[in-house]
Parts: structure tokens; sequence; C-alpha cells
């Protein structure tokens, strides 16, 4: 743990508040949802937050795609504030279970607090083994490059050496990606970022290129980079292929050699570096013993960057990020619990 100190590690992201209950098919129905499946919420689901609140057993859980990664890689570092987390979250009371929640995760959180809009949640409807989500992300959209530039903020960027964003925010604030980036680049530290979902790649084609010059690490799932591929009119026969085309798209720094990581569920996870493919594979968990996929890629990088801190070689991230993810879909949403058991 030598090379392991408080904001080392910094994330862009949505912070949301999950808010977790077992329901009935009558709520679903109600507010026309279905068993596992994923949407934003519009306008027909804005009561449904207070339903929970006021008539189901909730829990609140910090969520959101970056924050979970960094709790992620807390949990495993044991070590607090060593990841900060950039977001925007509302003047209310769900941003303080938010922060809370995080903090307790070890998470050192810069919030920006906005007056537009609320926290954003969200609501994870449990029925039986069927999960389904539908988030608000309100608040989260309000984040603003500013926030980047106060005295405290830029102590902070100053201090890491390490930056992960997700692709989600690039429909956010992409003037605070290309900030962070470019101060990475400048200061030849480390830039990461993650595809996060197809649409990234379909409607925000123009803003994630201008990312991509800068990043040193990018994270995609076979999803993710096939939508990719496509968006580019490549015409590559298999995600090997793919992921060595995404290894020479041009990139600023051109000391530093890109590396892609391609994760496929439950088949091998890809690594490419240089003129290298390297294969990991993957724990298989019975039926029984998956309860939640929708946190594993999160998860998985959390694991990854745990260890990526720590100067371990890339095979040990690359497993310590499939072992963090066997162990977060054992559980409902991105949690954990105990002193993890990751050995190299």
């Amino acid at each position: 743990m030598e090379h392991v100190r408080e904001h080392l590690l910094i994330g862009c992201g949505n912070p949301l508040l999950d808010i977790v209950a077992s329901v009935d098919k009558d709520l679903l129905e109600r507010y026309n949802l279905k068993p596992n499946d994923a949407i934003l919420a519009k306008d027909e689901h804005m009561h449904l937050y207070k339903d929970l609140d006021e008539k189901y057993n909730a829990d609140y859980m910090a969520g959101g795609s970056v924050q979970n990664t960094l709790r992620v890689c807390q949990w495993i570092l044991g070590k607090p504030k060593v990841a900060t987390f950039f977001g925007c979250v509302g003047k209310d009371d769900y941003a303080k279970i938010l922060e809370k929640k995080a903090t307790q995760d070890g998470l050192n959180v810069r919030y920006q607090y906005t007056n537009e809009a609320p926290t954003g949640t969200c609501a994870v409807l449990i029925t039986g083994t069927h999960r389904s989500l539908c988030a608000h992300l309100a608040a989260a959209n309000h984040f603003t490059i500013d926030h980047l530039q106060k005295p405290d903020s830029r102590q902070l960027l100053e201090s890491a050496d390490y930056f992960y964003i997700s692709g989600f925010f690039l429909t956010v604030s992409p003037p605070s990606i290309i900030e962070i980036a470019r101060h990475a680049h400048k200061r030849k530290r480390t830039f990461m970022m993650n595809l996060s979902a197809p649409f990234v790649s379909q409607y925000y084609k123009e803003q994630l290129m201008a990312a991509m010059v800068y990043v040193d690490i990018l994270f995609g799932n076979e999803e993710e980079v096939e939508t990719f591929a496509r968006e580019h009119s490549w015409h590559a026969k298999d995600r090997k292929e793919i992921g060595q085309k995404l290894l020479t798209l041009p990139k600023e720094n051109s000391e530093r050699e890109r590396i892609v990581i391609i994760t496929q569920g439950h088949y091998p996870v890809l690594l490419f570096q240089g003129n290298n493919i390297k294969e990991f594979p993957v724990q298989q968990l019975s039926r029984e013993q998956l309860v939640d996929t929708n946190g594993a890629g999160d998860a998985f990088v959390g694991g990854f960057l745990a260890q990526y801190i720590k100067k371990k070689s890339l095979d040990v991230c690359v497993r310590c990020g499939i072992w963090a993810a066997s162990q977060i879909i054992q559980r409902s949403g991105c949690t954990f619990e105990g002193k993890p058991s990751f050995q190299e």
C-alpha cells in the first residue's frame, strides 16, 4: 500500500440515490414499468419515489455508475479518501443521505449543489428475483465546469494521479471532461473512460471522440464496443478486431500506449495492449447465486482501479476486477460487506 495515499484518484459522474424496495406487480403496472428493465423516468414516474418513501420499507444506497465504481475501489483498498468523487446534487434531504452513505464507504465527495433540481434518484423495484430500474437524473444533469475551477477543486485535481470518467457524463458536461483530460495529459497522468452504454456511441459520438484522444485506458462491454464499431462503420469480424482498432484510434500522448479492456458477461475478459491480446476467464456462478447483475461493470472497474493505483500488474488488476464483479452480482444493488478476500 506504499503507493496509496489520500486524493490519489478522481472520478466524475452522475450521483444518484438508489431507493431499493420490494414491491408487488401492481406497483409496476401502475407506473407502466416492466420487470428486469432499466429506463429514465418520465413525468408519469415522478410520484413513484414518494410512494416508495411513504408506503414501502425502502433502503437507501449511494448509486450512480462512477460513484459505485469508486465505492468498490475504496472497499477493496480499505483506506478512506483515496478516491474523490465529483457530481451534482440538489439542496435536499436526499443529498444528505447520499453524502452520508458514500462517505461511510470511504469516498471523499465533492458535490456541486444546485437549486434548479432535486438530487437524482434511481428506484430499484424488486419483485421476486426481478429488478426494475427507473432513474431520474435531475440535479446530476446540472454539473458545470466552474465547480472544477474552484480553488479547493483545483487542489484536488493537482493532487490526483488517476482520473476516471463514465461515458454517461458526456450527456451532462463535456467541457468538464475535456478540462480533466487535458489536465491529465499536460501532467502525464492517467486518464480513463468507460463507454458506459450503447447510446453514448450513437448519440454523443462527437463528444466521445473529442475525449477519446486523451484516453489512456478504455473500458467497455461487448454491446458497447460493437455499437461503437457500427457507428464508425468498422467492418470488424469479431471483438478482438474491434479491440485492436480501438487501440489505434488517435491519441495525444503517443508516448503512453492505450490499453483497452472489454468485458463479455460470463465469457473471458479481453485485455488489449500493444500487439498482445490476453484472455481472462470469468468465474462461473450458478443461477441461484446470481442476484443482481446491474452493478457488475461498475464493480469490475472498481476492482481494477484498486490494484492499478497500487501499481500492480495488469493481470492482477483484471483478475481483481473479475473477482469484484463476482462479489457484487451475488447481492442486491452495488453493495458489499466485510473485508475483501481477493488474493493475488
